[in-house]
């Protein structure tokens, strides 16, 4: 009997490969995970709009069309030391606001105070105005309040006690201030507001214009060669509102410029 050197072949069944081992590190666990998973993506989109403060029937909405939605929150807080400017802050908080409510049909209102700038003195004497009566108001308040009534400005006879033109008697009070002006120069109103009088002044104004700019203040302007308004007419400032002249009580050609707060007439320098 010959025996074959050969190892024998197995006869049993062949084993099944063997398979590697494959280890993978365990993911820790999401306890939200599977709530998520139960209410499903339509669901899940709509409460992030409505955590988002975009509104549930806003998130519906981008549900049930499918879209993405993106949302950037600024940051309005300061830069922090070594952030650079622009890059968002790591924790940005918010304060609740609070709600408001009202009634149906009620009025609502928003006051704010007004901006008043060097370049709008027009607000300014109307805020000034409308704040207190013009007598109350002092003179580093007033000062720069009403422009200029002539483009070019040199006085020759200031305002208060002194010797008359005309009569050369001491003792005379100058109601106003005198200015330089040939006739036929274009008198300026002072500011914005309304002709109260643009007529023949029997007391020696000559051809007089008063021009009312509420809360008890007025300006007139005398010894006109002409007008340029008529009573009730409205005037803003720098409008003509007449052309100088020697008419009246005047010795030569001029203009005589009046400031009047609550029917007394003050220094005119005092609001120029």
């Amino acid at each position: 009997m010959q025996y074959s050197r050969g190892r024998r072949r197995a006869t049993g069944p062949a084993s099944a490969p063997r398979v590697a081992e494959v280890f993978t590190a365990e993911r820790p666990r999401d306890p939200q995970r599977e709530a998520r998973r139960r209410r499903g993506p339509f669901r899940q989109i709509t409460d992030f709009a409505a955590a988002s403060g975009i509104g549930q029937k806003a998130g519906i909405v981008l549900a049930a069309t499918g879209l993405v939605l993106t949302v950037t929150v600024p940051v309005t807080g300061p830069v922090m030391a070594g952030q650079e400017p622009g890059q968002a802050a790591s924790v940005v908080s918010a304060a609740p606001q609070p709600e408001i409510s009202a009634a149906a049909g009620a009025r609502i209102e928003f006051s704010r105070s007004p901006v008043v700038t060097q370049a709008d003195p027009d607000s300014r004497l109307k805020q000034l105005l409308s704040a207190q009566s013009a007598g109350a108001i002092t003179r580093a308040a007033s000062a720069g309040t009403l422009g200029a009534p002539l483009a070019a400005m040199t006085t020759v006879s200031t305002f208060g006690y002194r010797v008359s033109p005309i009569t050369g008697g001491s003792g005379d009070f100058h109601r106003g201030v005198d200015l330089v002006a040939q006739c036929g120069t274009s008198v300026l109103a002072a500011a914005a507001g309304t002709v109260t009088f643009a007529s023949w002044d029997q007391y020696g104004g000559g051809n007089r214009v008063v021009v009312d700019h509420g809360n008890g203040l007025k300006t007139t302007y005398n010894h006109l060669s002409s007008f340029n308004v008529t009573k009730g007419q409205r005037v803003s400032r720098g409008d003509v509102v007449a052309f100088s002249g020697t008419t009246g009580a005047s010795t030569g050609c001029h203009l005589h410029f009046e400031v009047d707060v609550n029917g007394e007439v003050v220094d005119p320098t005092g609001w120029l």
